[in-house]
Order: structure tokens, then C-alpha cells, then sequence
């Protein structure tokens, strides 16, 4: 069966006037659902109900299915998401979304501030870096554009959203139509600014370039861990053999072409990229690019060998980025006893082995 957020605008009007209604009714369903949030047919009152009963009756509003959803300590929660396996395999396959509250309640002017969302972009992730949860999964396949939709609507369902970052599991640019489709759908329809959304990927260059030349309207995020080539090769596998420097060019050109600038996230792993060593290599590779450096206290994960660093050693990375003019932020990640954090989504469920995949 289908759902309405996987029908076109022509397919949904058919259904509906196939069903009693006017197609002008298709735009009166799509803007309750996605722009006002209602999410079951008896409260669209601006729809004759004899429609609303058979709609009811014949069309889910979701494809998905909402597990469980559980909450940290600080107030994050994580939505477990079935979707279909796709095809004819049969089954499901989870997703894990984020929705994560604001620190502070209210803005400067008094107005509430709203919540941030980590959306997944694949059921799945094929990069495999081996401190991260998602990267047990291996990929079971690309999720559509309404199966990336819905999990906004879910997540705002659970609170106001103020921003969405798409870091949850996979790797967006290997799926980028149906990214784009969603977030255009979020941007154009949820009101959510396309200067609040953030991508995250692991940076494949020649992507990276055709992607800057269609001047997406989001904010990007580039996962780079180490300044060193052979370590980078083991942290990001998808990436290994693909130089740095050739990551980094594509962040200039995304830059030069797009006007904004890259930010490079970079998980401190406890005794492994951690160390001044590796603080002078990167202020070296990042030394007067128009970029910021978040770092991210590696969230442990049980499954996992590895270790958050000392106490004291973010803010003394950091430090000495600034000091060589760099821009450097500490993120501590939210959820991290609901596992929940970056870095431990997909702790939930562990399916195949990783897939191969193109870095062009």
C-alpha cells in the first residue's frame, strides 16, 4: 500500500478523485500533513468528511512505522522508524532519528526556541568508519524521499524545530536526489530555512564539485577525523586512497562557489587523533581557508575500542587551533546516556556486512 507523502502531486490528486473528492483536495491534504503537522484524517476539517472516512480507510499518511522512542536524560529523544525492505524482499529495515532540545528554552526576545532534528539519509551506512555505531550496519539500501520527509514530520511532531542536521545514518551525498527532495519539501513547505539545515558526508570531491555548482540551498559539514593520510585511510574506509588534499580543494570550491563556508567535524578519539601532533598537522591544512573545525568528544560506544580523550584534552586541542587561527568549537553531543549522541546511532539494530562503494 501506498502512503500520502510517496505520492506526486498528479498521483495524489487522481487518488483523491478517484475516492469522492476534488483534486484541489490533494493540496489541502499536503499542506495539513506536512505544513500544519496534523496527522490523522478526522481532524482536517477543511475536507468533506465522507472523504476523510474513505482516506482514512485506503491511504496511511506514512510508509514508515513508529517504534519505539525513547529519551535521555537531558530531554533527547530517538525515534526507532520500520520501513519496507523495498522490492521483493520481504520485511523491515530500522532508522533512527534524533530529536534533541534546546539548552536554553527561550531566546533573547522571550520566543521559544525550538529543537534540533539529526535526520537519516540511508538504512544503512556503507563508509564503515570503526568508531562510529552506524558504521556496523553496512548499507541496506537508500531511503526515499518521503521516508526522509517523514522523519521530519515525526521529529516535529515531538516538539518546535529550530534546526535539522542530516549526520544520522548513511552517507547523504550517495543520496542526493532524493535528499534534495526532501529537504526542498521541508524548506518550501515546513518553513524550516535552508540555512538551518546542515549536510554531513565524508566529503567525495568530485561530488562534492557537482554539488556546489547546483547551489543547494543547506549548510555543509565535512567529516575529516585526521590531518594524516594513512590514519584518514582507516577512520573514513570509504575514503581510503582519496587524498586529503583533494577533500580539502573541494571544501574551497564549495566555498568559492557557493559563498558559504564548510565546516569540518572532527571526533577526538581518546589517544588516537587526540594528541598536539595532530592539532599542529591540521591548523597546518586548515591555516587560512575560509572554514571552522567542530570538534566532538568521541560518545562512547560499548561495541566499539575506543575511548573519549582526558579531561581537559578537547578544550587544549581547541586552544591551540585558535591559537594558529583556526576557528575550533567543542561539540558535546546531547543524548548520550539515551545513545542517542553522534556517533552512537544504529546501536539498535546491526544487519549486513559494509557495502562497496563509488568515491567519485
Amino acid at each position: 500500500m501506498t502512503s500520502l507523502l510517496a505520492l506526486g502531486p498528479d498521483a495524489l490528486a487522481d487518488f483523491v478523485a478517484e475516492r469522492g473528492g476534488q483534486r484541489f483536495h490533494a493540496k489541502a491534504l499536503r499542506r495539513n500533513v506536512v505544513a500544519r503537522g496534523v496527522l490523522d484524517y478526522a481532524s482536517m476539517t477543511d475536507l468533506p468528511a465522507a472523504l476523510r472516512a474513505r482516506l482514512d480507510e485506503d491511504l496511511p499518511i506514512f510508509s514508515g512505522r513508529l517504534g519505539a522512542v525513547s529519551e535521555a536524560r537531558d530531554g533527547t529523544r530517538k525515534l526507532l522508524l520500520s520501513f519496507s525492505r523495498g522490492g521483493e524482499a520481504e520485511g523491515e529495515l530500522a532508522v533512527e532519528t534524533v530529536h534533541i532540545p534546546p539548552h536554553k528554552p527561550l531566546d533573547g526576545d522571550g520566543s521559544p526556541r525550538g529543537a534540533t532534528l539529526c535526520v537519516s539519509s540511508q538504512a544503512g551506512c556503507p563508509v564503515g568508519c570503526p568508531f562510529c555505531a552506524s558504521g556496523l550496519l553496512g548499507l541496506e539500501r537508500n531511503l526515499e524521499h518521503h521516508e526522509i520527509l517523514e522523519q521530519f514530520i515525526r521529529g516535529r511532531d515531538l516538539g518546535p524545530l529550530r534546526r535539522a542536521v542530516v549526520m544520522g545514518i548513511g552517507e547523504p551525498l550517495l543520496n542526493l536526489e532524493n535528499l534534495e527532495r526532501a529537504l526542498d519539501a521541508v524548506r518550501d513547505e515546513m518553513g524550516l530555512g535552508a540555512r538551518k539545515i546542515t549536510v554531513s558526508t565524508v566529503g567525495f570531491p568530485g561530488r562534492l564539485r557537482r554539488l556546489a555548482e547546483r547551489s543547494p540551498r543547506f549548510q555543509l559539514a565535512i567529516s575529516l577525523h585526521t590531518p594524516f593520510q594513512e590514519e584518514r585511510d582507516e577512520l573514513v574506509p570509504a575514503m581510503a586512497g582519496v587524498p586529503i588534499e583533494d577533500v580539502l580543494a573541494a571544501g574551497d570550491h564549495w566555498f568559492e562557489t557557493t559563498g558559504r563556508e564548510v565546516t569540518y567535524e572532527y571526533v577526538l578519539l581518546g589517544g588516537v587523533n587526540d594528541s598536539p601532533r595532530h592539532a599542529e598537522a591540521l591548523a597546518n591544512r586548515l591555516r587560512g581557508r575560509r572554514c571552522g573545525v567542530n570538534l566532538i568528544p568521541y560518545n562512547p560506544t560499548p561495541e566499539l575500542p575506543y575511548a573519549r580523550p582526558g579531561s581537559g584534552d578537547p578544550e587544549a586541542f581547541q586552544e591551540f587551533l585558535q591559537e594558529r587561527g583556526v576557528v575550533a568549537t567543542i561539540r558535546w553531543s546531547r543524548g548520550l546516556h539515551g545513545a542517542a549522541a553522534c556517533g552512537q546511532i544504529g546501536r539498535a539494530h546491526v544487519s549486513t556486512p559494509v557495502t562497496t562503494i563509488s568515491r567519485m
